[in-house]
């Protein structure tokens, strides 16, 4: 893992806690094209994705959602993750996916075409419907 000083983690809790927040806050009064919009192309760095970023990313995000005051559902979990990993320059991407038969969808995220916080097989399994 990143070797992240005590203020660093801190704020990297605060970023997420804030993510969290703002995403249900403009879920409610916008819906999904509130949260689309909030997605600007170029918003990240070109170079390669730090696997260790990427890693105390969604290991800090796993250890809010837990003391988060609602059910965090796979797409609010996948926003802010890239919201946040475009915070720290990383080039990551939010993939929303689904199977017609029997119907399921799911959204996760991906840097550098791999699959940053789910299974991979979700990948192979799941038509891609969005990227943001």
């Amino acid at each position: 893992m990143l070797s992240m000083g005590r203020l660093s983690r801190g704020l990297l809790y605060f970023r997420l806690i804030r993510e969290l927040l703002r995403y249900d806050l403009i879920e409610a009064i916008a819906g999904f094209r509130g949260i689309r919009r909030g997605f600007r192309p170029g918003e990240f760095n070109r170079e390669s994705t730090s696997l260790e970023l990427e890693a105390e990313v969604c290991d800090a995000l796993n250890r809010c959602i837990p003391f988060y005051w609602k059910l965090v559902p796979c797409l609010q979990r996948s926003v802010v993750t890239v919201r946040v990993l475009r915070i720290y320059g990383a080039h990551a991407e939010v993939v929303i996916g689904y199977r017609l038969a029997p119907f399921m969808a799911h959204a996760w995220v991906e840097a550098g075409g791999r699959m940053v916080n789910d299974s991979p097989a979700f990948q192979s399994r799941l038509q891609v419907l969005e990227r943001l």
